[in-house]
């Protein structure tokens, strides 16, 4: 830290710090940022001041580490629940990226979501293929020029798009109300990076998905890019590995990201995951189909990709394994009654689980690993997941809604109220240039069209209301809940 900003802070008679995002102080933070060492400074210049820091994603080693490279005396440490019981957790296999996120969105039509990439061309080709099938998309990343990527977050904000595809450069004080949805159409490297990405979904308290697309790929391109950068930063490829347990574990999610970061989890069962929803299962004979697996890549020499193990398990007849005389080996259709994307998915998942190593050269192989040849060896198991149901998929009669809790959910009537006053909303801020989120929340909106204020003081009790924004917004509002009533008074659609 510079010599003139410490002055200049000298000046300013500071009467105490907040330092946001504090992990990146920490070397076992998700993300260090040699910078926040200089943070140390500020201790020894402003001895008497006092020092918060505030981060949403630390661990307990995380959050020792902050507290003594910040040098703080006798710290009171304040940790909030890392539980979000509103979020819906989903994690698949990837198969096919575009048909997978299409459906997700299908389930979330007309509602706000974010949709991550790994990579920037993924997110380009992602952003371009969904506008040609109707959904208002948008893209960011860093490649962008400052004006695309300032127009596009302007756009998500404001409500005039409302679905982003970026990379995980996006999202850093966006805090848009009613986000429904937060689609991973690649594994992050961190349960970090996942907890701060997901959890920008369903902030307004209502019910949001978090669907979690993975391959065993998704694994070796994070490895490949740390290691690319020199010298991975301490924990990296640990927790890159904790990340991939989370995706191929057969375990309550809730349960799983409660522990990560150090606390209890009460709950026998969720209720709000893929795994205690009965979504996933941990495959039957999964020692029996590694081991198979397993075998095929050793009678292979360990020279060929993921492609040519699948049709070779599946007994696939081409020219290519008849020329190779791989017809004749043991493993030759042991799979056959198995679908190839399910075979694909499980040597994937193989891969992840450390089994498998993928060779990246010229023409990609994979290589039994020390783990694979215990595991071939009857030594270990590791579980191999099926999906035994897939998510609800939208009524085809009307636009899709996510799931939100009974209390909140009314008939289509009201439905109708809900997006007459988003658009209200939206108006409002455009006129006043600010967020649509700072007007009214979208909690606030369900609950105007579940009490249908109409006077002053009903209109008071809403949440979100205050005395300024009842006179400064409230007119408008009531006068369109009182037009509305007044259109529907013949309405008497039951609460569901």
């Amino acid at each position: 830290m510079l010599p003139s900003c410490m002055g200049l802070l000298r000046q300013a008679g500071v009467a105490f710090f907040a330092i946001d995002e504090a992990h990146c102080i920490s070397q076992w933070g998700h993300d260090f940022r040699p910078e926040y060492r200089q943070l140390s400074l500020v201790r020894e210049v402003f001895p008497d001041v006092a020092i918060h820091a505030f981060t949403a994603t630390a661990t307990p080693r995380v959050r020792t580490d902050i507290a003594t490279e910040l040098a703080l005396r006798n710290p009171v440490i304040l940790v909030g629940s890392f539980d979000r019981p509103n979020l819906v957790y989903r994690v698949r296999p990837r198969t096919d990226r575009q048909r997978q996120v299409t459906e997700a969105l299908e389930r979330h039509r007309g509602w706000a979501g974010i949709i991550y990439c790994i990579r920037r061309a993924e997110v380009d080709q992602l952003a371009e293929t969904l506008r040609r099938r109707g959904y208002p998309a948008v893209a960011y990343h860093a490649g962008l020029a400052d004006a695309e990527r300032r127009r596009a977050q302007d756009d998500f904000i404001t409500e005039r798009a409302d679905v982003v595809v970026a990379t995980v450069a996006f999202g850093m004080g966006i805090d848009r109300s009613g986000v429904r949805y937060v689609i991973h159409a690649g594994m992050p490297k961190s349960i970090e990076h996942y907890q701060q990405e997901a959890g920008r979904a369903g902030r307004d308290g209502l019910t949001a998905e978090c669907l979690l697309l993975y391959s065993g790929g998704d694994f070796g391109l994070w490895r490949s890019i740390l290691m690319a950068e020199g010298l991975p930063p301490p924990g990296a490829l640990p927790r890159l590995g904790e990340m991939y347990d989370y995706c191929q574990g057969a375990a309550c999610r809730h349960r799983f990201l409660v522990e990560y970061f150090g606390q209890v989890y009460g709950a026998d069962a969720c209720g709000a995951c893929d795994v205690c929803l009965g979504e996933i299962a941990v495959e039957d004979g999964s020692a029996t189909l590694a081991r198979q697996i397993l075998a095929c890549v050793a009678e292979l020499g360990e020279r060929f990709g993921a492609e040519y193990v699948a049709e070779a398990l599946r007994g696939a007849d081409t020219a290519r394994i008849a020329k190779m005389h791989h017809d004749r080996l043991d493993a030759y259709g042991a799979l056959r009654q198995h679908p190839k994307t399910a075979v694909r998915g499980w040597i994937a998942q193989l891969e992840g689980q450390g089994c498998l190593d993928r060779d990246e050269g010229e023409y990609p192989t994979l290589d039994l690993t020390a783990r694979g040849h215990r595991v071939l060896r009857g030594e270990e198991t590791v579980p191999l997941l099926r999906t035994v149901a897939r998510s609800p998929r939208a009524a085809p009669s009307r636009p899709a809604r996510p799931a939100v809790p009974s209390r909140l959910s009314r008939g289509t009537s009201d439905e109708d109220l809900f997006e007459t006053l988003r658009a209200l909303r939206r108006t409002m801020a455009e006129e006043r240039g600010i967020p649509a989120y700072l007007i009214f929340s979208d909690a606030s909106l369900r609950e105007m069209v579940r009490e249908r204020p109409t006077s002053e003081e009903a209109f008071l009790q809403i949440k979100g209301v205050g005395l300024r924004k009842l006179q400064e917004l409230g007119p408008r509002f009531l006068a369109c809940i009182r037009k509305y009533g007044d259109a529907s008074a013949g309405d008497t659609s039951p609460v569901l």
